[in-house]
């Protein structure tokens, strides 16, 4: 299935979590921010968040600065 990741196109298993995403672009689970659909996917629901087809997919990553 496809899925849209900060606008560019990713393909996945049918029944993929957040946490198989998050793992197959080699991301952590913390530090970063994940919305699917326009809704905010919080760390605890990574692993339990089946990913729909189609879906529209934003993850931000924590960055320090000043």
């Amino acid at each position: 299935m496809n899925v849209r990741v900060n606008g560019a196109e990713h393909d996945l298993a049918e029944g993929a979590t957040v946490a198989d995403l998050l793992a197959a672009l080699g991301l952590p689970a913390a530090g970063i921010a994940v919305a699917v659909d326009g809704e905010v996917c919080t760390r605890a629901w990574h692993d339990r968040t089946v990913l729909p087809a189609d879906a529209d997919v934003e993850i931000l990553t924590a960055v320090q600065g000043g």
